[in-house]
Parts: C-alpha cells; sequence; structure tokens
C-alpha cells in the first residue's frame, strides 16, 4: 500500500486537517493543466480531453524532457479494476502515435487555449532545448485518483513489476482549512521504475521524418580562426580541428541544402553543396566565373592548420572546406534565432526539424518546396 499522510495545522497545538473529497475531476484537470509540476517531474501538457481513434477520451496527455508520452486518466473517488484497461487502452493507441499526430494534437490544443507557439517553442520554453529527433519512444500510463480498491493496486503492481507495463497510480489528498485548499501526493510505486518503457518499446521512437535535402551546418568560429564573413563572402561552410569536427561535415552530398547555424548567434544562411569537400590546402573555388585556390584569397580568418599530429596521434586536424551556393545568406548580426529552434553539436546532420525548416525558410524569404518534398 502506498503510505499515508495526514496534514496538521500547528498554532498553539497540533490540528489535524481533515482530507475531502476533491470538488470534481474538472477541478483536478484544470489545477494539473495550471502547473504540471505537481504530478512531481516537469511535463509538457499537449492535449486536454484528447479524443482517440477509438472513440474514448484521454483526460490529459504531457511530454516529457525525452520526448516521451504520459497519459494521465483522473479519477475522482475510488477506482475500480476496470480502469486499468481503460488505461491499457490508451496505451495501445499512444504507442502508434507519429510525428504529425502528436504535433496535430499539441496544435488543436494550443489554439483552444490561445497559445500561440509551436510545439518546439513549447519544449524549448519548459525544457530549455529543441525537442528531441526521436518523440514518442515511450510512454507513460498514470492514474490519478483519491484512492484505488485491493484488487486494482494488485493488478497494477503486477504489470508494471512483472511485465514492466508502464503503469502507476499517483494519489492525491485534497485539505481545506480555514478558506484554504491543499493538495498532496503520493505514488503507489517508485515513480523511476513507472516510467520505465513498456517491453518492447524503447528505440521506436518516431522521428521527425527526413526530406532527404536539408542538412543542418554548425559554422563554429573561431578567434583568429574559422570566420562566417569568409563563408558569406567566398561561399563555403568548414570545420575541422579533429576527426570528430571534419567526420560529419565530410558526409555532406553534392546538392544537400545546408541550412547553417552559428552557435549562440543563430542561422544566418541557406544554400547548396555545390562542391566535394576537401582540405583547405586543396580547394578550390568558383568566384566570379572563374576558379581559384582558397590558399591564394585574402581571407579574414585562419584555415591553415598544423598536420603534424597526423603522423602522431592519427588525428587529422585540418580544416575541411565544402563549397556551398548561398540561396540567402546575411551578416552575423542578422542572424535568426528562435526559442525551439534545432541545434546540435555535429559540425553536420540531417536536419528533420519542421520547425526550424519553416520558420527559418519563411524569414529568409526561402522556397520551402524542397523541404515540403
Amino acid at each position: 500500500m502506498p503510505l499515508e499522510f495526514g496534514l496538521w495545522r500547528v498554532d498553539d497545538k497540533p490540528v489535524r486537517v481533515a482530507t475531502q473529497p476533491m470538488p470534481s475531476e474538472s477541478r483536478l484537470e484544470e489545477l494539473i493543466e495550471a502547473d504540471p509540476g505537481i504530478l512531481g517531474h516537469p511535463l509538457l501538457l499537449i492535449g486536454r480531453q484528447v479524443l482517440t481513434r477509438y472513440g474514448k477520451v484521454v483526460d490529459l496527455l504531457g511530454m516529457d524532457a525525452e520526448g516521451g508520452l504520459h497519459v494521465l486518466e483522473l479519477k475522482r473517488d475510488r477506482t475500480p479494476r476496470e480502469v486499468v484497461a481503460q488505461v491499457l487502452d490508451y496505451g495501445s493507441w499512444v504507442q502508434e502515435l507519429n510525428n504529425d499526430q502528436i504535433r496535430d494534437i499539441y496544435t488543436s490544443y494550443a489554439r483552444g487555449r490561445g497559445l500561440a507557439e509551436e510545439l518546439d517553442e513549447a519544449f524549448a520554453l519548459r525544457f530549455g532545448g529543441a525537442p528531441p529527433e526521436a518523440l514518442n519512444a515511450t510512454h507513460a500510463l498514470t492514474i490519478v485518483a483519491s484512492e484505488i480498491d485491493a484488487a486494482t493496486e494488485r493488478v497494477v503492481t503486477y504489470l508494471a513489476s512483472g511485465f514492466q507495463v508502464p503503469v502507476n497510480v499517483l494519489f492525491f489528498r485534497y485539505f481545506e482549512d480555514e478558506g484554504r485548499s491543499y493538495l498532496a501526493r503520493t505514488w503507489l510505486m517508485d515513480e523511476v521504475e513507472a516510467l520505465a518503457p513498456a517491453a518492447g518499446a524503447k528505440g521506436r521512437g518516431k522521428q521527425e521524418p527526413w526530406n532527404g535535402t536539408d542538412w543542418y551546418v554548425s559554422f563554429g568560429e573561431e578567434p583568429g580562426g574559422r570566420n562566417w564573413d569568409d563563408a558569406l563572402h567566398y561561399g563555403f561552410v568548414s570545420a575541422g580541428g579533429g576527426a570528430w569536427f571534419s567526420r560529419t561535415i565530410r558526409s555532406l552530398p553534392l546538392g544537400a541544402r545546408v541550412f547553417t547555424h552559428i552557435p549562440k548567434v543563430g542561422y544566418v544562411g541557406v544554400g547548396t553543396v555545390s562542391g566535394e569537400p576537401q582540405p583547405f590546402e586543396d580547394v578550390v573555388l568558383s568566384l566570379d566565373g572563374g576558379s581559384q585556390r582558397m590558399s591564394d584569397l585574402s581571407l579574414t580568418g585562419t584555415y591553415r592548420r598544423s598536420v603534424e599530429t597526423v603522423d602522431r596521434d592519427g588525428e587529422d586536424p585540418r580544416e575541411w572546406i565544402v563549397p556551398v551556393t548561398w540561396e540567402r545568406a546575411v551578416p552575423r548580426e542578422e542572424a535568426l534565432w528562435r526559442t525551439g529552434f534545432f541545434a546540435n553539436q555535429n559540425s553536420a546532420c540531417k536536419l528533420r526539424a519542421r520547425f526550424t525548416i519553416e520558420e527559418i525558410s519563411r524569414h529568409f524569404g526561402i522556397n520551402q518546396g524542397s523541404a515540403d518534398a
């Protein structure tokens, strides 16, 4: 059984505050919606009274910082065993939700409450970063109740402990004292255990589909080294200083569309890869109808790196240059950044973040045709 607890008002002497029935399930929904933190872990609510494909209605649907989904089924009074079957039915529905369906659920929820932000923005405001590429890799089922009967407790414990079904019960106690209302909570089982993914579900995250064209590039400026003014003027992106930094940018294929981001500054350019990756010492750039070795250009930054360490420890510190034809590029002072935009430590990676693609394309006046292909 979960721990029982009480509340005492302490003035001259302790006076126990009596537990009261929760006024209504909708009131509890409102309290959780106002501050999901009362559940005990950070959640972003993405839906309320969500209709499933089977004609059932989920009270509340949330998302955690890892992109996992949380089904919350509220029962104000004593909970019969049937509610366990009910949340399992919801679980069978929620595990199949793909990226677009999740975003549609949030969009409907946000519009109904006058919220302007996209899911990416709301996620970043709640958790401090962009959503993971794979949403819904795990899910959790929570019955929120004032109490449950012994049979329900046995069933929930059996499913969670014996078969790793991610179901748990969160108990709320409601108190009223001298015109003030209070809530207290406790879990049936250890919360970490109950949030484990269902058997076989781990790794089945629903990624944003990749359009096969768009890539993210991190153009990390360095004092006395790589400089965006050069890349903007001559048309290239680059990375170097070791295999970890250059490996991904060397994977950029011809024809790839690159969304270029300066860390801690914002997005500064979108263009198309027009040449094969090459070390700085070997690369030739097309300029004004002709071609010129990059090492002969007048550059603001420095791209020549010592190659002495290659023989010593196998590292390749050279700067690798990828020629780019800019569709639109701006000085760093005009960089675009919005809460929820995608950012990554890799020098280059596939860009699946639809919100980032759409907002940058709109801001820079770029045709989104290739992004939607």
